[in-house]
């Protein structure tokens, strides 16, 4: 069993970001639009949500932000969504495995990096090279990443760190948080020395700074997937996948750093 301590959050994700809980029966029995997405998204997706209600002229979408394996079990577990938009592909392909989406409605619609940031005042620098040490940077502090074993950026943090031979000297020193937007929060209030987040994340966040990023190939393709779910009954649900994967929304993901990808994809 890995010996990387978990800090204890004192706050949640619901505070944070407006995360992912089952919505009470007013809103199951209400027709309008809602959408589980990852944490990661919620500046960028917001502001798409808003350009497709002034064009549409559409009910705003009610939308659910966590980190994805959350998001994918509550889905599992009956909560009601229309669409689903995960920061990676494992939990997409854990949603089609369990037949709870539209196998015909998913698309690799984003790409994004991760980075190694600090507070936006630190003189901290690293150099993301194999054989790589974070313990002097850390110092008495704590590196803040999301759930190495569940968490998408986590997940990737831990494998990139990996890779360049870093990881056992630092997983002692971990502070793993519930989504990546708690482990930006983090670094942000000075918790934490340093943190694993999406270069999204922290372009949406004034007081961080990346002063590093994580080399593409020592980590999985970071992969945005979305689909329909298997019960939305919502005819808006199609509607707003399609504004998601037209130019009305690309300015949005554009500007909070993402990449569009736009493209097809079955399950792996």
């Amino acid at each position: 069993m890995p010996s990387t301590r978990r800090t204890v959050l004192g706050f949640t994700a619901a505070l944070l970001i407006g995360a992912a809980s089952f919505p009470g029966p007013a809103l199951a029995q209400s027709k309008e639009l809602v959408v589980f997405a990852a944490a990661s998204l919620k500046n960028a997706l917001d502001e798409a949500a808003g350009n497709w209600v002034k064009d549409s002229g559409k009910p705003a979408p009610k939308i659910s932000y966590a980190a994805s394996n959350a998001l994918a079990k509550q889905l599992e577990q009956g909560a009601p969504a229309d669409l689903f938009l995960s920061a990676d592909l494992d939990w997409m392909d854990y949603a089609q495995q369990k037949n709870l989406i539209v196998k015909e409605s998913r698309v690799s619609l984003l790409a994004n990096r991760i980075a190694l940031i600090a507070p936006s005042d630190a003189k901290t620098k690293v150099t993301l090279a194999p054989g790589v040490d974070l313990s002097a940077a850390l110092g008495q502090g704590r590196l803040a990443m999301g759930n190495v074993d569940s968490v998408p950026a986590g997940k990737y943090g831990k494998a990139a760190l990996e890779k360049l031979g870093g990881w056992d000297k630092i997983r002692d020193k971990v502070a793993q948080a519930d989504n990546v937007r708690a482990a930006l929060l983090l670094v942000s209030r000075g918790e934490a020395p340093l943190g694993i987040v999406y270069t999204t994340d922290a372009a949406a966040d004034p007081k961080v700074k990346v002063i590093a990023t994580f080399p593409e190939d020592t980590h999985p393709p970071i992969v945005y997937p979305v689909a329909i779910t298997k019960d939305s009954a919502n005819p808006d649900a199609q509607a707003f996948l399609t504004w998601l994967r037209g130019n009305g929304a690309k300015a949005s993901f554009e500007k909070q750093g993402f990449t569009v990808l736009n493209k097809s994809a079955s399950s792996s």
